[in-house]
C-alpha cells in the first residue's frame, strides 16, 4: 500500500479518536508491517502503542508522540528526509502538529536529530535536551567527544534548545516525563520515562537511548587519558537503564527493542515486558565488555 494512501485510510479509521479519548483504542492499527532490517527512511504506518502513546516514526527510526488535551510531546525527529513522514503520520492519527508543545531528543546524531529543526519550525514547539546534547544540536555537528565524530555527518542546527538536568521532569497537563542521563553512545544520550493509561491500567514506558559501543577508527572507550570518565559513565548508564520503570521498552532504533515483532496483529512477542530494560542493558553490557577486550588486545581495525 502506498504510504499516503495508508495514512489517509488511517485518518478515516480513527477519525474522532485523539488525545482526550484513547480508552478502547486497539493496541495496533491496520497497515503494513515493517521489516526488522528496514532502512532509516522507509515509511511506516503510524500506530497506537498504548494509552496516549503513539508511533509516528519511520520503519528504521523511532519518533514517539505522547498526547493530551493540553498539548503533545514528540520524542526524536529522525532524519531531515523523514520529517514530512513524521508530520503526515501525526496528522493521519488525527492530531495537529501545532499542538506539539515539546520536542525531546534521545541523542545528538543526524538519524535522531536531523528532522528536529524543521519540526520545531513547523510546530513552534520548545526543543529540550541535556546540556551536552543541546550544544551539539545548536551547532548541527558533533565534536571529538562523540565516539562516531569522524563518521557521523552534520544536520540542520536547532535553536533555541532548552536545557534539562538529569532526573528533571517535564509536565504538560496529565503528561509527566522524566529525563535520565544515559551517556555512552554519545555524551548527551538521554532516556525518557513516563506513564500511559488505557482502560484503567497504567503502565510505565521507557524510551531507552541507544547503548551500542560503536565508534570511528580513532576513538577508544578505554583510553582514560583521552576520554576521562567515559567508560565508568557508560557502565553507570547500564545500571541506570536496567533500573528504569519499564513495563514497555521503546528505543530510538525500533529494531533494537524488536518493536516490529511486538506490535500489530501478527505480533510474536508481547508489547508489555517488565524485564525488557534489564535484558537490553545486559546485552549492551556484554557488547561493551567485548569492545573493551578488543581495544585492550589491540585488535580494533
Amino acid at each position: 500500500m502506498h504510504y499516503r494512501l495508508a495514512t489517509i485510510l488511517l485518518a478515516l479509521i480513527i477519525s474522532g479518536t485523539h488525545a482526550s479519548s484513547t480508552a478502547g483504542v486497539p493496541s495496533s492499527l491496520p497497515g503494513e508491517t515493517c521489516a526488522a532490517d528496514a532502512g532509516w527512511n522507509d515509511p511506516a504506518t503510524p500506530r497506537h502503542l498504548y494509552g496516549n502513546t503513539w508511533y509516528v516514526g519511520t520503519c528504521g527510526l523511532s519518533a514517539i508522540l505522547i498526547t493530551s488535551p493540553e498539548g503533545h510531546v514528540l520524542i526524536d525527529g529522525a532524519t531531515e528526509k523523514a520529517t514530512p513522514m513524521i508530520e503526515e503520520s501525526i496528522a493521519a492519527l488525527g492530531f495537529k502538529l501545532k499542538d506539539v508543545r515539546y520536542i525531546l531528543n534521545s541523542h545528538e546524531h543526524l538519524d535522531h536529530a536531523g528532522g528536529i529543526a524543521r519540526l520545531q519550525r513547523d510546530s513552534d514547539a520548545i526543543v529540550i535536551a541535556r546540556d551536552q546534547a543541546a550544544a551539539i544540536l545548536e551547532q548541527g555537528k558533533s565534536d571529538r567527544s562523540d565516539p562516531q565524530f569522524l563518521t557521523t555527518g552534520p544536520f540542520p542546527p536547532v535553536s533555541p534548545v532548552r536545557r534539562i538536568a538529569d532526573r528533571e521532569t517535564i509536565v504538560l497537563g496529565p503528561i509527566t516525563l522524566q529525563a535520565h542521563a544515559t551517556p555512552g553512545h554519545t555524551q548527551g544520550s538521554t532516556s525518557w520515562t513516563w506513564q500511559s493509561c488505557q482502560s484503567g491500567r497504567c503502565l510505565d514506558i521507557a524510551y531507552a537511548d541507544s547503548l551500542t559501543a560503536i565508534s570511528d577508527e580513532v576513538y577508544r572507550y578505554g583510553n582514560e587519558a583521552a576520554h576521562p570518565g567515559v567508560l565508568a559513565a557508560f557502565r553507570k548508564t547500564l545500571v541506570t537503564v536496567a533500573a528504569l520503570p519499564c513495563d514497555i521498552l521503546l528505543t530510538p532504533h525500533p529494531g533494537a527493542s524488536n518493536l516490529w515483532s511486538r506490535v500489530g496483529r501478527e505480533a510474536t512477542a508481547p508489547l508489555v515486558d517488565p524485564a525488557a530494560c534489564r535484558r537490553y542493558a545486559a546485552t549492551a553490557g556484554g557488547n561493551l565488555d567485548a569492545r573493551i577486550a578488543k581495544e585492550s588486545a589491540g585488535s580494533m581495525p
